[in-house]
């Protein structure tokens, strides 16, 4: 995009998310920075249409931003300032006055998030440590999964994740059988120890059987060490009349498919443990809200230590107020990690 189209785009998306209606050329005119008439406005909307960026409810009528054109919008074009004072003396109040336990404390925190942004307040727990009697991992598109932790204590959680590219149905099935194996006893953490200690045994397991095969000529390491490392076979022929090689080799194979699962799997461990800052899902992106075309900004908290224990969130339409919410949505976050991180 041009300058002009640019700006065009900036002023559709703000005063559709000012006011809810199409913006139309007339309105633009007394707005832009040049003097433009309204036709060249209507031309430069038309090719934002083209791109996918804006559409038209009616054949008459203005514009307003696509998904994709809000979608860009947060991501390029979004100003995001400081939280407003008198937001931050509320969400201070409403803090303040949440004596007693943290799920009080909690409750509050979405009573002040609904009243503040007049949309719907997501709040989820701090996470459980306690061992885990099951996991089992769910596929909701190719970009997002589900993961349910059953904890020994009988508290359930549920976590939406990216998984690793390139996953399956059946590898998540097959991810929650090994880790249901060995889980017994193990919280989540300890668990990725576990896997780690695996993987280094496989690795070792491989290093010695290869390390014949390589000193003889017949193999050559690829990338060694590398995430993506081959052991190359040189003059298969040769080993066709040495059983202890090809029994070897064939063991060396089995043992890498082992190493991949296990390193997936701890992919998939860590993926379930992690979280991001402030992020923005609108609309379909969204597969939990995607029928209602809202949008949720949601932000974990931290411990003391750094780890993520929890979320709070907005969910409204997805002509949200972004750049008012997601300093609200990002401050209470990091008061919520500190308060909780305190009464525990």
């Amino acid at each position: 995009m041009n300058d002009r189209s640019r700006e065009v785009f900036r002023r559709v998306v703000e005063g559709y998310l000012e006011t809810g209606a199409p913006v139309g050329s007339r309105t633009l005119t007394r707005h832009m920075s040049e003097k433009v008439s309204a036709a060249t406005i209507r031309n430069t909307m038309q090719d934002l249409e083209h791109m996918g960026l804006l559409g038209s409810p009616h054949v008459s009528a203005g514009r307003i931003p696509t998904q994709s054109g809000l979608r860009m919008f947060v991501d390029g074009l979004l100003e995001v300032g400081d939280l407003d004072g008198e937001d931050r003396r509320r969400i201070d109040q409403s803090m303040a006055e949440a004596d007693g336990d943290v799920a009080t404390l909690l409750d509050r925190v979405g009573h002040a998030l609904s009243g503040l942004t007049h949309g719907a307040s997501l709040v989820l727990t701090p996470k459980h440590e306690a061992p885990i009697r099951h996991v089992e991992f769910v596929s909701l598109s190719p970009e997002r999964a589900l993961v349910v932790l059953v904890f020994a204590d009988g508290h359930v959680e549920n976590r939406i994740f990216t998984p690793p590219a390139g996953q399956t149905p059946s590898s998540m099935r097959e991810a929650a059988n090994f880790l249901n194996a060995i889980a017994g006893g193990h919280t989540l953490r300890e668990l990725a120890g576990v896997i780690s200690r695996e993987i280094a045994a496989r690795r070792q397991e491989i290093d010695r059987l290869a390390a014949d095969l390589v000193e003889s000529g017949l193999a050559t390491w690829v990338d060694p060490g590398e995430q993506g490392e081959r052991l190359i076979v040189r003059g298969r022929g040769n080993l066709l009349g040495g059983d202890a090689a090809e029994a070897d080799l064939e063991r060396i194979r089995s043992l890498f498919d082992d190493l991949e699962r296990k390193r997936d799997i701890a992919q998939f461990l860590d993926l379930a443990e992690e979280g991001d800052g402030v992020r923005i899902f609108i609309g379909s992106e969204n597969k939990l809200f995607s029928l209602s075309g809202s949008s949720l900004v949601v932000s974990p908290y931290m411990n003391a230590d750094r780890k993520i224990i929890g979320a709070v969130g907005v969910i409204g339409p997805t002509r949200l107020n972004y750049g008012r919410i997601v300093p609200i949505v990002d401050y209470t976050a990091q008061l919520v990690g500190r308060l909780v991180s305190d009464r525990s």
